[in-house]
């Protein structure tokens, strides 16, 4: 997209993997693996991971840099149908899917600092239709208004949009910076988890499938390495987002679909 340079595409990706997923997903990867070695080693693996596929998406968009990313991609791979499939699908389910979960998050933060923000705190009563119930909290409203007001700056263009993107970006960089430098300052302490804890033996630290899964039916050594995928899961989730900058992607002047030609 012409309106868009390396730094605002940088942002892009800063925004979508910087978010509230890191901040709520360490605490079950935690209590799955029950170490701090185990748990640096889970986020490590996803970091492999979403570098590994990040690159891959790289070589693609240099190869077909059309607008939609993966649709695209599907689409040169697998035929019209299969991206015609997965772009209603990315379209009603997967990106909606995780807007809502972080503008959930979103508003759980923001009830920590503002107590009317609250999931108990019902502005419509729930209404029971069978098995399911549908109500509005303060919490949802807020999730709601988050959504709202990010897609009314959006429509207002592309320069709006990338302002409030990049100036987002640069606070949430320069905040966990600031994080990390404060805990590398400031946060030893002997009673801590580091030295506490045994690095590498979850079963030293009290680690028993039972206690972290009751409904695992695999036990000793193999339940940890199920443990292992699992606690991967929400570091997965919270790294996911590294493939949107592809959809912003834009052609040449004459497009070959197995390399640039200009």
């Amino acid at each position: 997209m012409r309106g868009l340079g390396q730094l605002d595409a940088t942002m892009i990706i800063v925004g979508t993997l910087i978010g509230s997923g890191i901040f709520i997903v360490s605490a079950e990867s935690a209590r799955l693996v029950s170490a701090p070695g185990w748990l640096l080693a889970v986020w490590l693996l996803a970091g492999v991971m979403t570098i590994t596929g990040s690159q891959c998406c790289a070589e693609l968009a240099a190869m077909m840099p059309r607008a939609g990313g993966q649709y695209v991609f599907l689409r040169e791979a697998y035929g019209p149908g299969v991206a015609f499939a997965f772009g209603w699908a990315f379209f009603l389910i997967i990106l909606t899917g995780k807007l809502a979960a972080v503008a959930i998050a979103f508003a759980s933060f923001t009830g920590i600092l503002i107590a009317w923000v609250s999931p108990a705190n019902f502005i419509v009563e729930p209404v029971v239709f069978g098995r399911y119930a549908v109500s509005l909290s303060t919490q949802q409203l807020v999730a709601i208004l988050s959504i709202v007001a990010l897609t009314v700056v959006n429509t207002r263009g592309l320069k709006a949009g990338k302002l409030v993107q990049n100036t987002l970006g640069f606070i949430k960089t320069g905040a966990l910076a600031d994080l990390i430098l404060l805990g590398l300052s400031l946060g030893w302490s002997l009673r801590g988890a580091a030295f506490t804890s045994s690095w590498w033996d979850s079963w030293a630290n009290g680690w028993t499938p039972q206690q972290a899964r009751p409904d695992l039916g695999v036990r000793g050594e193999l339940a940890f390495v199920a443990f292992l995928g699992l606690a991967m899961v929400g570091p997965i989730f919270s790294q996911s987002g590294w493939n949107n900058v592809t959809s912003l992607a834009r052609a040449p002047e004459r497009y070959c679909p197995a390399c640039v030609c200009v």
